[in-house]
């Protein structure tokens, strides 16, 4: 089975025609959606967001200045890259369009060569570009979320739960004396530990709408939208159960195992709720857990 990523393109224009003919250049290699003007272009673009905008300019409806600045200031399609479509003889609209910010303009008649160049050297920035997005959100040494991750998505779900009226949880969680373990197993070792918490807190997790996030050196997070206290509490209890368990193995064949502290908090936040405050109640719990033993899971307020 072909696992190839098919970026998506949507064209916009009036011209059956020219849309056709762009069709065809281009569906063997991109999943092309077409309409035949500007109105239908921008309920397009909300809806199916494409990869990629190529626009006719002079359409009767709404012209394509008017449907890139509509696109712009929406939020969900403002990023979207537009290639304007312009005719040989129209030099000032071709300028206007990349003033404007078009990334690019393809010519009437079509050359089936420099539409697929044109097309794919965007379509290239644009994959380049959320390759080093994913990256940049990826922890490099456990390969799970990592802090900035973490804060973009509390951000959105704090937001959504606010207006649902439901309950957030959150656990935040450090492994039990990584420090003694670092300075006798030494920190090639030590990763290997942070690399086997990691992966057994991403599995003790179950919903796709959970987030597990490496928050930074040996403390580690999990996000659990719509669940209550008494549900985060009964997860941090398999985590921390799943973390004990793990037998780490030494170079030299020997098995070492770490536990795992875990602060647990949950609230149905209102607009009036700060998300720091949240998060320090949520430290609070960790600390308790550390102070009353460690290997355990603290629930706030408790």
């Amino acid at each position: 089975m072909d696992s190839k990523i098919v970026n998506s393109l949507l064209i916009v224009d009036d011209d059956q025609f020219n849309l056709t003919l762009l069709s065809d250049i281009l569906k063997p290699d991109y999943a092309v959606r077409a309409v035949t003007s500007a109105a239908a272009g921008v309920k397009a673009a909300e809806k199916f967001l494409p990869d990629l905008i190529l626009l006719d300019i002079l359409m009767p409806d709404i012209d394509g200045y008017q449907f890139f600045e509509a696109l712009k200031k929406s939020e969900k399609t403002a990023h979207i890259p537009i290639i304007f479509i312009t005719g040989l003889d129209n030099r000032s609209d071709e300028k206007k369009g990349l003033q404007m910010g078009a990334v690019d303009y393809i010519s009437k008649p079509f050359d089936d060569v420099i539409v697929k160049l044109r097309v794919s050297q965007q379509i290239q920035n644009i994959n380049q570009i959320r390759m080093i997005e994913r990256l940049s959100m990826i922890d490099q040494l456990t390969g799970i979320p990592n802090r900035r991750n973490f804060d973009n998505r509390l951000k959105i779900e704090w937001s959504r739960l606010i207006r649902e009226k439901s309950s957030i949880c959150l656990l935040l969680m450090d492994i039990d004396h990584f420090k003694q373990y670092n300075d006798t197993y030494g920190h090639q070792q030590g990763d290997r530990a942070l690399i086997a918490v990691a992966h057994g807190i991403e599995h003790a997790i179950r919903r796709s709408s959970d987030l597990s996030a490496r928050w930074g050196g040996e403390e580690f997070t999990v996000l659990l939208p719509n669940t209550d206290a008494e549900g985060g509490l009964t997860i941090a209890e398999q985590i921390r159960e799943d973390i004990a368990a793990i037998k780490i193995p030494l170079a030299n064949g020997d098995i070492t195992q770490v536990t795992i502290s875990i602060g647990v908090n949950a609230m149905v936040p209102t607009k009036d709720d700060s998300v720091d405050d949240f998060i320090s109640k949520t430290d609070d719990a960790l600390y308790n857990s550390k102070k009353t033993g460690r290997n355990r899971a603290s629930l706030f307020g408790r």
